[in-house]
């Protein structure tokens, strides 16, 4: 959801104090500005304390760096609904590690919301390329200048022969609704010795359609993994969803319909017809 203009002017107020597991506003408002505010904050899982230690809006866990990238990206995720999710910051350098990212690796993030993940692969001297479907948080990744290209796109409607070859390394945190359908899709822009890590929701793990259990199987062939994490590793972001890590490696000759698979088969085809 959107911030409104006055409730983003407040937030974003250098006397505003947003620290740990509160947001203080020092200063008087208007009925109406304060009414807006109140309702973000609410709606983003805290609570006004108003005792006189206090006076602040508390939340049950840690708000400060997820409330200042909603900021950043000029909307929030409501605890009524299930939208979009910043990458907590000890959560994108988990998954950097396990991608395994170093200095010069060409690297996707095809869901990459606000750059939670793109910081971090960028400290790590990664050469990105994002894609996001919100115009409004394409502007700011370019703004932010992590990324060498930024496309404002449905990622599940990219073409991966547009690219001459497949990525090294493919860092996603997708939406939890079509996850498995945007990690499919993200396989085939991967080199075939390259590495996919996504987060995802923990359905992965148990669902039984014939979609999620095949690619579980091919998970296992290749020599992946999924691993459940803590319940609470999206806490900051005022919910508590169950979520995955999926770690899949490629290798040449696998199950994995890479972006070097797909290069492959015009050759096959043309095989095909000279033999015939």
């Amino acid at each position: 959801m959107r911030f409104t203009d006055d409730a983003l002017k407040v937030l974003t107020d250098p006397r505003t104090e947003i620290r740990d597991d509160l947001v203080r506003i020092p200063f008087e408002l208007d009925r109406p500005v304060y009414g807006q505010v109140d309702k973000v904050l609410k709606e983003m899982g805290g609570r006004w304390v108003g005792a006189k230690k206090v006076r602040a809006h508390v939340f049950p866990h840690r708000i400060e760096e997820h409330l200042r990238q909603c900021l950043a990206a000029g909307e929030y995720p409501s605890k009524y609904e299930q939208g979009w999710f910043p990458t907590p910051p000890a959560l994108a350098m988990r998954v950097c590690d396990l991608a395994g990212i170093r200095a010069g690796d060409r690297v996707l993030e095809p869901s990459a919301g606000s750059g939670a993940l793109t910081a971090e692969i960028a400290r790590r001297g990664g050469v990105i390329d994002a894609v996001e479907c919100d115009e409004f948080r394409a502007d700011m990744l370019r703004a932010q200048g992590d990324c060498r290209r930024v496309f404002a796109a449905d990622f599940l409607k990219l073409d991966p022969l547009e690219y001459a070859e497949g990525f090294d390394r493919i860092v996603m945190n997708p939406p939890f609704s079509g996850g498995l359908d945007h990690i499919l899709h993200a396989i085939q822009f991967m080199k075939d010795d390259g590495v996919l890590v996504s987060i995802m929701s923990a359905g992965l793990m148990w669902w039984e359609d014939k979609k999620t259990a095949e690619f579980r199987a091919v998970v296992e062939e290749v020599g992946g993994e999924i691993e459940a994490l803590p319940d609470d590793s999206f806490a900051v972001c005022g919910t508590n969803v169950r979520t995955c890590l999926l770690f899949l490696p490629g290798y040449a000759g696998g199950p994995l319909r890479t972006h070097d698979w797909l290069l492959r088969q015009p050759r096959q085809l043309d095989l095909f017809e000279t033999a015939a």
